[in-house]
């Protein structure tokens, strides 16, 4: 399904009964022709409500001035981005998940060998999702031999990936050994950030992209996606499990959220492999 085809109406479901804000609606084609971004496969109850908050704490009064203003400081747009995209991102979020991959599914994917991986961060945020990966890897004595891309719409959380420097908050989930082993601690006890091994660093390529646009790379051994379906029109979030699909070679497996649950994957040519893993057929 190509994505840049799709209706521009949002879900049905969020605007029965309500009237279009031309103002909004404007905004949101002025945002697409700008930048490609299209707000419409989000739902618009959601977004509409956290760009409200953004544009009045910058002291618009409308979506169009804020759009003009946004284009005019890069400061600003790159707020917008964070706010669209919810840059809100743990080490080993829901860490049972993240055991079931290193135990189960990994050694599924390789045979119990220490094969190559190809795999795939959608979606990344601020790093902390491919870096855990990384260390997965790494603990399986994988790391050098596979490939992790990851990639996210934000420039500016992609560079703090890249910066790979953490408040301390970011590593709650992170097992106790594993700190030890991949994280440096800087600056006081008051204020203490972490900074991610440069062995993981390095093991990372990071790139910007636009799921719901963009040509995907293919033949993925595991492609992760989670937190972030949650946000998307049911229309964009198939088109983006079909496309996810197509990305993965035969056997591979998608990763998926914990809110995020395909309920019929056999039309994307998937099945359950583990609760919130699903394996190409």
């Amino acid at each position: 399904m190509d994505l840049s085809r799709i209706s521009s109406q949002v879900d049905k479901t969020e605007h029965e009964g309500t009237t279009p804000d031309p103002d909004y609606v404007g905004f949101i084609q002025s945002v697409k022709q700008h930048t490609g971004i299209d707000l419409a496969q989000y739902k618009e109850a959601q977004m509409k409500r956290r760009l409200t908050t953004l544009r009045t704490k910058n002291g618009h009064s409308s979506f169009a001035s804020f759009f003009e203003a946004m284009m005019a400081d890069k400061k600003l747009f790159y707020e917008f981005l964070d706010k669209m995209t919810i840059n809100v991102s743990e080490f080993w979020r829901n860490p049972n998940r993240w055991e079931v991959l290193r135990d189960k599914i990994i050694p599924e994917l390789t045979g119990g060998s220490k094969s190559r991986l190809k795999v795939w961060s959608a979606a990344c945020s601020t790093g902390e999702e491919p870096y855990t990966i990384a260390m997965i890897l790494s603990d399986l004595g994988m790391l050098q031999n596979s490939y992790l891309l990851a990639s996210d719409i934000d420039e500016g959380a992609l560079a703090k990936a890249n910066q790979g420097l953490y408040l301390e908050r970011s590593l709650k989930d992170v097992p106790e050994e594993v700190n030890r082993r991949y994280f440096t601690p800087e600056g006081s006890a008051m204020s203490a950030m972490y900074r991610v091994d440069d062995k993981l660093k390095k093991a990372v390529t990071f790139k910007k992209q636009n799921l719901l646009l963009d040509r995907f790379e293919e033949e993925f051994d595991l492609i992760v996606c989670r937190n972030v379906m949650i946000y998307f029109t049911e229309e964009a979030k198939s088109a983006l499990y079909t496309k996810f699909a197509n990305a993965l070679r035969p056997g591979g497996i998608l990763f998926v959220g914990s809110t995020e649950q395909i309920f019929s994957p056999g039309r994307y040519g998937l099945e359950a492999a583990e609760t919130f893993f699903y394996r190409k057929m």
